[in-house]
This record gives C-alpha cells, structure tokens and sequence, in this order.
C-alpha cells in the first residue's frame, strides 16, 4: 500500500480511451477480471481493464516480453480463475502491475505487442474472478448497525459487544455470482406481527445491501494468525457486492443463531477486482470516537490509524421493469462512502484470524451494508423506508418498500480526491425475477 510510479496522476496512456474523463479504467487502476468473448466456447480467462478495453493475459504470457516476477505471474492468467495469482503473494501482484502500467504508457515499445492481445468491453461476457472458498459477511458500518437497531430496540439499538468486536457471520458461497445475476424471489418461512404462528411462502422483503467485497490473497496457516499491518499483504483487492436480504425471513430465523435462508439465496459481486495497491492514494486515517471504546491491541496499529481508512464513494440505483418499458434511465437511491466503516479492512482480516482461523486464496469478505450518517446515505431499502413503514417515492411515480418482482438493482463505486486520479470499481447489477412455488 505505498504510493509508487504506477499512481502518478500525469501518466497517459497510449490507449485513447483510458485518458478520457471519468473513465473508471484509466492507467492508474488496472484491475483484474476472468472473462472471454461473449457467446463463444472460448475457455475463461484473466483480464486487465485499460480504457473501454480488456488486455487478454492469457495471450501476454505467451509473448515471453517479461521476465521474474511478471513472468510468474503472467503464467497464472491462462487459468480460468484469478486464484492462482491471489496465492503468488504481493511482491508478484505489485511486479505485474507495473510492467503492464510501462507497456500501456505513451511512448512504450511494446505497445503493438499489447495491442493485439486488446478485446473490447462491448464483446466479453464475465464469470466469476475467483473460485471463493469461504465467505464471511462483517457488519462494520455502525451507521447502518444503528439504524436497523432502533427499528428492533428503540432506546438500545447498539448491541453491547458492537464497538468492541468486528460483528461477522460465515455465508455460503455457492450463490454468489457475477454482475448480471438473476435470481427468484425465495421462499421461506415467515411469521407477521400479528400472527401466532409462522406461514410458508414467496417473501415479500427483499432488500439489497449496498457494501464492498474484499478478496483474499495470500493466505496463512491454520493456527497462525494476519497481524493487523500485515493486512495489506494478504488482500488482493476490492469489488463491489450486492448482499441480497430477505427480510421478513431474517426476522422470524436469525435468533439465536443468525441469517440463513434469509441470505443463503442470492449474492452478487462486480467482474472487476480493484488492486488494493491501486487504491493506496486514496488511504485515509481511521479514527475512533474518544467516548467509544478503544480497540484492543491485536486491532489496534499507528499504521491503521494512519492510513486504514479508505476513500470510496459507493452508490446504488435502481431500473424498475416501468423504468426498462419507458426508456428511462436508473434512479440513485442512495450514495454514501466506506470511509464510515467503523472498522477498517485490516481490522476485519486481523479479527478473523486472531483464533487461528485459516484464509486461502480466494476468500470473500463481505464489508456489510454500508451507510453513512444522513439518511441519504442509507445502503438498504430497510433503512429508507424505515422498516417498510415509509414508502420511498420514485421520479416515475411508483413507490418501494422493499424490491418489486423485475427491478434491477445497480451499484457503482469510484475513488476521486485533489492531486490523484480517479478510477472506478465498474458496476454490479442484478435482477429480482418471481418467486417458484414449491
């Protein structure tokens, strides 16, 4: 996470493209997705965005134009998943990274090489970036923690052990899938407020969860433990994700033991996975409030204080099947930004492996529903409409409370600030469709 050549904001690359205004892909990013061209047979395999362009790997590594480190690591792009590379380590991910962001300068002699491994955006399709092993979904947004808490506990809404512990559960990973996801409304138990008993059916409390994905790279040993400064050398880098919540089957399952049906449905990550070199100029110190609790040693760091806050603004949208009818365009809901994350990511990884817990190349954390301090910067439905209580009204005139059968939700993620240049996470969509009846 230091601040190297490859993030000098005046870089240009010789792809027109990627030099254009607000582009999310420019030189300064280069992240990482496995793809291939839409339609075909073709075997999946591992990308870099450049511009509105997909440098195809797999063709790199055959050049033999690299050497050490970039060779290795290049050798692991004709694999259909990133988790060959994730398990290099660091040192293999940073080598890549800057020899790709030399060839893609102006003025590089490799720059026919590079073109002609180029595929255009407009004809690839994604699968998912990684094979994802484990999944463990956190809760480290206090704002949203708050918010769901008073609609349950008014004077309480802050469980005791909430600013002490980073609050985490175990998912399942079978259902997540890649930007494009389509899945049906689940069934399940629920019990209504006023009922004595539970009913089985369609749930009608389907919610989104606007937060971000952070994959693991290399791993540690069952027994050992990812210090908190050491965090940066185990994760490989961030997407977007969509935690898709059934929240009237959460309601009547999660005690005492947590999410299941409510969760286990449906999940949805972004292709592209955004170093977490690439995001070192957008670091911000990480603070806790004086009348909080302060954390304890094994999550505690100068280094964290200093730089474990990151920048990210994150926004979700929604396309309604009207919206889709009409030709007009996604509404922003909500826009609100991860550095309101009561806990850091390095918190997060030093947290799960304190015990001795074992990550691999691969794993997922999820951040949990992020949400910032005004209610326009809420990350669920839950939380704008207060529970279901107030309807949220959209521009066309329909209204929501929770998602309605064919709305396609849409979340984006970009890192702007004075004196670094922007990039962007890209978008993560999916599509609620009607429930199967058993």
């Amino acid at each position: 996470m230091q601040l190297n050549e490859t993030h000098d904001p005046a870089l240009q690359s010789w792809l027109g493209s990627a030099n254009e205004e607000g582009t999310d892909f420019p030189i300064q990013n280069l992240p990482f997705a496995v793809f291939r061209r839409h339609g075909s047979q073709e075997a999946f395999r591992v990308g870099t965005a450049i511009g509105d362009q997909v440098i195809d790997l797999s063709v790199l590594a055959t050049k033999g134009l690299f050497l050490g480190k970039t060779e290795q690591a290049l050798k692991t792009c004709l694999s259909p998943q990133l988790n060959e590379l994730m398990a290099l380590g660091y040192e293999y991910w940073s080598s890549l990274r800057l020899d790709l962001s030399r060839a893609l300068r102006v003025g590089s002699s490799l720059r026919g090489e590079i073109e002609s491994t180029l595929v255009s955006m407009t004809d690839v399709e994604y699968a998912l970036p990684a094979q994802i092993g484990d999944y463990t979904d956190f809760y480290s947004s206090i704002y949203h923690a708050t918010n769901v808490g008073k609609q349950f506990r008014p004077d309480n809404p802050l469980l005791p052990n909430y600013q002490w512990v980073p609050i985490g559960y175990h998912g399942r990973s079978s259902s997540i899938a890649v930007s494009g996801q389509q899945f049906h409304r689940p069934c399940g138990q629920t019990r209504p407020p006023t009922a004595s008993e539970p009913q089985f059916g369609p749930a009608q409390k389907i919610d989104y969860e606007l937060e971000l994905g952070i994959f693991v790279g290399r791993g540690n040993a069952l027994g050992d433990r990812i210090a908190i400064d050491d965090a940066d050398q185990h994760v490989f880098g961030l997407c977007l994700f969509n935690d898709w919540s059934a929240r009237d089957i959460q309601a009547w399952e999660y005690q005492p033991l947590g999410p299941f049906l409510s969760k286990n449905f449906a999940s949805t990550v972004s292709p592209w996975v955004i170093t977490f070199e690439a995001l070192a100029p957008f670091t911000t110190p990480w603070t806790r409030a004086e009348d909080h609790p302060q954390p304890m040693p094994y999550l505690e760091s100068d280094k964290n204080r200093q730089r474990g806050g990151l920048d990210i603004v994150l926004e979700v949208a929604i396309s309604t099947a009207k919206m889709r009818k009409n030709n007009e365009e996604a509404e922003c809901l909500a826009t609100t930004n991860f550095k309101h994350s009561y806990w850091s990511v390095a918190q997060m990884l030093a947290h799960h492996t304190i015990n001795g817990c074992n990550m691999r190349p691969g794993d997922l954390l999820g951040s949990g529903t992020q949400s910032g301090p005004h209610a326009s910067e809420a990350g669920s439905l839950l939380e704008l409409s207060q529970g279901g209580k107030q309807a949220v009204t959209l521009k066309n005139g329909e209204t929501r409370s929770f998602l309605e059968d064919g709305d396609t939700v849409i979340m984006r993620g970009h890192c702007a600030k004075q004196g670094a240049k922007r990039i962007g996470f890209g978008e993560v969509t999916g599509t609620l469709l009607p429930a199967k009846i058993p």
